[in-house]
């Protein structure tokens, strides 16, 4: 039995038309917005709260936590707010229920002057340096965490943890998955593409998130319930569950963000196909850095990308075989046939309108 959820993060315009970051944003501006969003109060236990009591609602405001010297939050820079579903028995489910939160979030948000934009990586900002800058206990709490090393990354990229779990997996099978979503990942995130702007123009390729980000953040990570169960890595493979409800589940982090989410129901059914699959053998605990940016270079044009993208999904859709999820795999094999991603659209698109606002504003058509 396989559940999914996903995460999705969304950045805005604010009413003067502007990519609304950290750089001139304040958490007011968009806590605002979250407190008129309503709680489902059967959501939790399976949604965490965390520490800092920000993440209360299926919307949250994702961003960099500040504290005073000691674990209390006083401050937290903005980057986006991010929806995330519950747990779903089945694909359909968890679109649906992103679709009507983002549906919902996009209405309250309006009543403020921000407008949801499609942005994988802040398309102005390609560094995010906190002001005022660390006091001695943040630098020796994020120097405890390798991962927290690269908020700097975190801060100015933006995508989905599409979540899978399978039921009766032994920690060692999860942890093999996870291996090998994380090798054939340079392969699976081209679908997704959509970050071909930086420093406020056009970048020479079609995913600055994917070159940037990806082997210094992970490709996948798995949740397992002890200590003795994680790997050393960085960056991490492994990570202790906060909650009852992460345990044994996969997280695929790789991926840029989609305004169309039936992009993330065809990821979600290419990352079930995977986990079926027993042909495909890579395996890796880190990300392969260079093969990602080769990847983020170029994409299907690349003969190595695409046969290898054309291997995996065929491998996913054999070991699907009869389930009706296979459907959705249909818009991956047509971007696949045309060599085309989402980023294709949004250059031609800045070709016809030489504004990246203009291109930002006309996504999430939905």
């Amino acid at each position: 039995m396989f559940l999914f959820g996903i995460e999705h993060e969304v950045a805005f315009l604010n009413k003067e038309g502007k990519f609304a970051d950290f750089s001139h944003t304040h958490f007011a501006d968009l806590n605002q917005i979250i407190e008129k969003l309503p709680t489902y109060p059967s959501d939790y236990p399976q949604l965490r709260i965390g520490n800092a009591g920000i993440k209360m609602k299926r919307w949250y405001i994702e961003g960099f936590e500040r504290f005073a010297d000691s674990d209390k939050v006083i401050d937290c820079h903005v980057k986006g707010i991010e929806i995330r579903t519950t747990i779903h028995s089945d694909i359909q489910g968890a679109i649906t229920e992103l679709s009507e939160s983002f549906h919902l979030l996009r209405e309250v948000a309006a009543n403020f002057g921000f407008s949801p934009v499609l942005v994988s990586f802040n398309p102005y900002n390609p560094v995010f340096e906190p002001h005022p800058p660390l006091n001695d206990y943040e630098t020796k709490e994020l120097q405890a965490y390798p991962d927290e090393q690269t908020a700097n990354i975190h801060m100015v990229s933006y995508g989905p943890d599409l979540n899978i779990s399978v039921a009766n997996l032994s920690t060692e099978d999860v942890i093999d998955i996870g291996r090998k979503l994380t090798y054939y990942s340079p392969y699976i995130v081209p679908f997704s593409y959509s970050s071909p702007f930086y420093k406020g123009g056009l970048w020479d390729g079609l995913s600055v998130r994917t070159f940037v980000r990806t082997g210094k953040r992970p490709a996948a990570l798995v949740f397992v319930q002890k200590q003795e169960q994680l790997i050393d890595s960085t960056p991490s493979l492994t990570k202790i569950a906060r909650i009852p409800a992460e345990v044994g589940r996969i997280e695929f982090k790789a991926c840029d963000s989609c305004d169309n989410f039936l992009i993330y129901a065809a990821l979600l059914t290419l990352l079930k196909g995977l986990v079926l699959d027993e042909t495909l053998l890579g395996r890796e605990t880190v990300p392969d850095a260079a093969l990602h940016q080769l990847s983020a270079k170029s994409g299907f044009d690349n003969e190595d990308i695409f046969g290898n993208a054309t291997k995996v999904l065929q491998a996913a859709e054999v070991a699907l075989g009869d389930d009706p999820d296979v459907d959705y795999l249909t818009p991956l094999k047509v971007m696949l046939a045309k060599r085309k991603t989402r980023t294709h659209e949004l250059i031609e698109m800045f070709h016809r309108l030489s504004s990246i606002e203009e291109v930002i504003r006309q996504t999430y058509q939905v």
